[in-house]
Protein backbone atom coordinates (compact mmCIF):
# COMPACT_ATOMS: atom_id res chain seq x y z
CA UNK A 1 0.00 0.00 0.00
CA UNK A 2 2.97 2.77 1.14
CA UNK A 3 4.80 1.60 -2.42
CA UNK A 4 1.68 2.09 -4.19
CA UNK A 5 1.41 5.45 -2.63
CA UNK A 6 4.65 6.32 -3.46
CA UNK A 7 4.40 5.06 -6.76
CA UNK A 8 1.25 7.41 -7.41
CA UNK A 9 3.05 10.44 -5.78
CA UNK A 10 6.32 9.80 -7.77
CA UNK A 11 4.37 9.61 -10.96
CA UNK A 12 2.65 12.83 -10.41
CA UNK A 13 5.58 14.39 -9.95
CA UNK A 14 7.49 13.29 -13.56
CA UNK A 15 4.04 14.18 -15.18
CA UNK A 16 4.49 17.66 -13.75
CA UNK A 17 8.01 17.42 -15.20
CA UNK A 18 7.16 16.37 -18.13
CA UNK A 19 4.48 19.08 -19.10
CA UNK A 20 5.87 21.90 -18.35
CA UNK A 21 8.88 20.51 -20.49
CA UNK A 22 6.64 19.96 -23.45
CA UNK A 23 5.34 23.82 -22.76
CA UNK A 24 8.56 25.20 -22.63
CA UNK A 25 9.74 23.62 -25.85
CA UNK A 26 6.56 24.81 -27.31
CA UNK A 27 7.13 28.55 -26.26
CA UNK A 28 10.40 27.99 -28.25
CA UNK A 29 9.50 26.50 -31.23
CA UNK A 30 6.61 28.89 -31.60
CA UNK A 31 6.49 30.64 -35.02
CA UNK A 32 8.64 28.35 -36.79
CA UNK A 33 7.89 25.91 -38.99
CA UNK A 34 10.15 22.91 -38.70
CA UNK A 35 10.08 22.36 -35.19
CA UNK A 36 13.21 20.60 -34.03
CA UNK A 37 16.21 22.18 -31.62
CA UNK A 38 19.05 22.99 -34.12
CA UNK A 39 16.66 25.22 -36.14
CA UNK A 40 15.41 27.05 -32.94
CA UNK A 41 19.04 27.18 -31.55
CA UNK A 42 20.70 28.55 -34.75
CA UNK A 43 17.72 31.27 -34.85
CA UNK A 44 18.76 32.14 -30.99
CA UNK A 45 22.17 32.41 -31.90
CA UNK A 46 20.94 34.38 -35.14
CA UNK A 47 19.41 36.72 -32.71
CA UNK A 48 22.06 37.10 -30.42
CA UNK A 49 24.58 38.29 -33.34
CA UNK A 50 22.24 40.51 -34.54
CA UNK A 51 21.66 42.15 -30.85
CA UNK A 52 25.88 42.39 -30.82
CA UNK A 53 25.78 44.18 -33.45
CA UNK A 54 23.54 46.43 -32.84
CA UNK A 55 24.51 46.86 -29.53
CA UNK A 56 28.36 47.66 -30.60
CA UNK A 57 26.29 50.52 -33.02
CA UNK A 58 24.52 51.85 -30.09
CA UNK A 59 27.76 52.35 -28.53
CA UNK A 60 29.93 54.07 -31.44
CA UNK A 61 26.61 56.38 -31.67
CA UNK A 62 26.35 57.21 -28.15
CA UNK A 63 30.52 57.87 -28.08
CA UNK A 64 29.33 60.04 -30.79
CA UNK A 65 27.10 61.99 -28.95
CA UNK A 66 29.25 62.66 -25.83
CA UNK A 67 32.03 64.26 -28.13
CA UNK A 68 29.71 66.54 -29.41
CA UNK A 69 27.57 67.20 -26.41
CA UNK A 70 31.02 68.85 -25.02
CA UNK A 71 30.31 72.22 -27.10
CA UNK A 72 26.92 72.22 -25.71
CA UNK A 73 25.47 74.28 -23.31
CA UNK A 74 25.35 72.98 -19.84
CA UNK A 75 26.38 75.27 -17.44
CA UNK A 76 24.11 78.12 -16.46
CA UNK A 77 25.09 81.20 -13.45
CA UNK A 78 22.23 83.80 -12.70
CA UNK A 79 23.31 86.93 -10.54
CA UNK A 80 20.85 90.13 -9.73
CA UNK A 81 22.45 93.02 -8.97
CA UNK A 82 22.08 97.21 -8.81
CA UNK A 83 25.25 98.80 -9.99
CA UNK A 84 23.65 101.99 -8.86
CA UNK A 85 23.60 102.36 -4.69
CA UNK A 86 21.59 105.40 -4.33
CA UNK A 87 19.16 104.27 -7.17
CA UNK A 88 16.68 101.62 -7.73
CA UNK A 89 16.81 97.62 -7.24
CA UNK A 90 18.24 94.93 -8.76
CA UNK A 91 17.23 95.05 -11.89
CA UNK A 92 20.52 94.55 -13.37
CA UNK A 93 21.81 91.05 -13.99
CA UNK A 94 25.31 89.32 -14.91
CA UNK A 95 24.12 85.64 -17.05
CA UNK A 96 26.54 83.05 -17.57
CA UNK A 97 25.93 80.63 -20.37
CA UNK A 98 29.25 78.02 -20.25
CA UNK A 99 29.58 74.62 -21.83
CA UNK A 100 31.98 71.52 -20.62
CA UNK A 101 34.80 73.16 -20.62
CA UNK A 102 33.79 76.43 -19.18
CA UNK A 103 34.10 78.09 -22.60
CA UNK A 104 30.58 80.27 -23.78
CA UNK A 105 29.87 84.21 -22.94
CA UNK A 106 28.68 86.15 -19.87
CA UNK A 107 26.02 88.86 -20.48
CA UNK A 108 25.59 91.81 -18.32
CA UNK A 109 22.43 94.04 -17.87
CA UNK A 110 22.87 97.29 -16.56
CA UNK A 111 19.58 98.92 -15.88
CA UNK A 112 18.83 102.46 -14.89
CA UNK A 113 15.86 105.06 -14.81
CA UNK A 114 16.80 106.26 -18.60
CA UNK A 115 18.06 103.60 -20.22
CA UNK A 116 19.02 99.33 -20.01
CA UNK A 117 22.43 98.39 -21.74
CA UNK A 118 23.35 95.04 -22.43
CA UNK A 119 26.87 93.89 -22.84
CA UNK A 120 28.39 90.30 -23.95
CA UNK A 121 31.93 89.09 -23.05
CA UNK A 122 33.25 85.41 -24.50
CA UNK A 123 34.73 83.17 -22.17
CA UNK A 124 37.41 80.68 -22.50
CA UNK A 125 37.68 78.09 -19.91
CA UNK A 126 35.98 80.54 -17.64
CA UNK A 127 38.09 83.60 -18.05
CA UNK A 128 37.58 86.48 -20.14
CA UNK A 129 39.30 86.52 -23.63
CA UNK A 130 38.98 90.68 -24.31
CA UNK A 131 37.69 92.41 -21.76
CA UNK A 132 37.97 92.74 -17.76
CA UNK A 133 35.15 91.05 -15.79
CA UNK A 134 32.93 92.90 -12.97
CA UNK A 135 32.75 90.93 -9.69
CA UNK A 136 29.13 89.74 -10.54
CA UNK A 137 29.94 88.57 -14.10
CA UNK A 138 33.00 86.56 -12.04
CA UNK A 139 30.20 85.94 -9.36
CA UNK A 140 27.73 84.74 -12.46
CA UNK A 141 30.83 82.21 -13.91
CA UNK A 142 30.97 81.00 -10.57
CA UNK A 143 27.61 80.31 -10.26
CA UNK A 144 28.16 78.32 -13.23
CA UNK A 145 30.78 76.15 -12.60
Amino acid sequence: MLLNLVLVFWISILTVLVVQSFLHYRRLTKNISKRDLKTVLTQILDKQDLNRKEIGEINKALAKLQGEMLNNLQKVGFVRFNPFAATGGDQSFSLALLDRKNNGLVLSSLHSRESTRLYAKTLKRGKSIDYELSKEEQKAIEHAQ
